[in-house]
């Protein structure tokens, strides 16, 4: 697999990908979709990865690096929409792009990196443990518009 950053001809297998992620999200049909992806790709702190085997992307991950005023100045990172297609999983793909996201936000001076999951399921957790992440070193809170 080739990990690299996602490029805009990527757009319609990212989003097939993101399907099997939230199935129940509706389609966007008014193009807002397409400038929030041109916007990503073209920012310095937002990393969107895929990873690619003949020519198909079979994993994604999305990496946020925020500038931050405490620990030294040291940015903080976030990993999100992280998918592996669903045919392919178990075999290393969500595991190798996360790793390289991770690697990315060392490499960027962050003095940690947060994910969160809103699967209940044991095996979800144990691979984000797999690739290094604790489950007790914080809690996370989400609020949610009313």
């Amino acid at each position: 697999m080739i990990i690299r950053e996602a490029c805009l001809g990527d757009f319609g297998q990212i989003l097939e990908l993101y399907s099997q992620l939230h199935p129940e999200d509706p389609a966007i049909s008014d193009g807002r979709n397409v400038s929030l992806f041109e916007s990503i790709t073209s920012s310095e702190h937002l990393f969107l990865f895929v990873g690619v085997v003949d020519a198909n992307i079979v994993a994604t991950c999305y990496l946020n690096l925020i500038p931050n005023l405490t620990r030294n100045a040291s940015p903080y990172g976030i990993i999100e929409n992280v998918v592996t297609e669903q045919k392919l999983r178990n075999l290393g793909y969500g595991k190798a792009i996360i790793r390289h996201a991770l690697k990315l936000a060392w490499t960027h001076g962050c003095y940690k990196v947060m994910l969160q999951t809103g699967s209940a399921r044991e095996a979800t957790h144990n691979f984000y443990k797999s690739c290094g992440f604790a489950a007790d070193d914080k809690f996370a809170f989400v609020a949610r518009p009313a």
